[in-house]
């Protein structure tokens, strides 16, 4: 049992590095992907309208079929 404790606290730390670092490169994908639609929003900032969001995953969908 004493032997336990010790194994169990490295596979908690690891768990919560693993967790850290992936949560980290979301964070980065996500600003990644907000610099790259500012050009196309003009850099006006806000909210866009749902309109805009399903148009922009249909052209998504409609850029990765093309690549198949």
């Amino acid at each position: 049992m004493d032997a336990a404790l010790p194994i169990i606290a490295i596979i908690a730390a690891a768990a919560a590095t693993f967790y850290a670092v992936s949560f980290n490169e979301l964070r980065e994908k996500s600003f990644r992907d907000l610099d790259e639609s500012e050009p196309e929003t003009g850099g006006g900032g806000g909210f866009r309208s749902s309109a805009s969001s399903r148009e922009t995953r249909a052209r998504r969908k409609a850029e990765k079929e093309a690549k198949k």
